[in-house]
């Protein structure tokens, strides 16, 4: 216990160190043992502050589920219809390419009480603000959310995994291609109920 106190070891510390681990050796190869290894302390230590290296897991997920909203908010503030959009994906994208294990954690799924005090919905608050300028009926709306989510995580998880790096034209020329296809499919979204 000396050891951990010594070292100011935080259950936040740990998932930092754990989000840091995930970016140099990838998220699924994180664990417990590995974090200790990296505050020097024996496993055993980290047991106060995280339960297993799934606990380690879901807090690396919630810490970057965290990070990227805070960036998603800051990109489309002040901003509408294709510049909220475009700020929205970039902003997604950017956090990826920085910090390609915590995107991957953001992508781990989580126990629907854990998500409902995370910052998962703030994410769905974000994109429901960039699509509150297409003027969208609600069941619309729904449908536009999660098309965004898929197109855009979609696009990133393939650029991540090499998927586009053997074609032209370059990858992020397609990325603006899609996120302005994304713009004209909204703008002419049909808005009325179907029943």
């Amino acid at each position: 216990m000396w050891a951990v106190v010594r070292a100011g070891i935080t259950t936040e510390r740990v998932a930092l160190a754990g989000a840091e681990l995930a970016d140099e050796i990838g998220f699924d190869r994180v664990t417990v043992a590995e974090v200790a290894r990296r505050f020097g302390v024996k496993t055993a230590s980290l047991y106060s502050h995280v339960t297993s290296s799934a606990d380690l897991s879901q807090n690396i997920t919630l810490l970057a589920l965290e990070e990227m909203a805070d960036r998603a908010a800051d990109a489309v503030a002040g901003r509408s219809r294709l510049d909220a959009l475009a700020g929205l994906a970039n902003a997604y994208r950017d956090y990826a390419r920085e910090h390609p294990g915590r995107f991957a954690a953001t992508l781990a799924a989580l126990d629907p009480e854990i998500v409902a005090t995370s910052a998962g919905p703030r994410h769905a608050r974000l994109i429901e603000a960039v699509l509150h300028g297409y003027e969208l009926d609600r069941t619309a709306q729904v449908h536009a959310i999660r098309m965004l989510g898929s197109v855009v995580r979609g696009f990133i998880t393939l650029e991540m995994s090499g998927s586009f790096a053997h074609s032209e034209p370059d990858p992020g020329e397609s990325w603006t291609a899609t996120i302005e296809a994304l713009h004209a499919l909204l703008c002419s979204w049909p808005t009325a109920d179907v029943t």
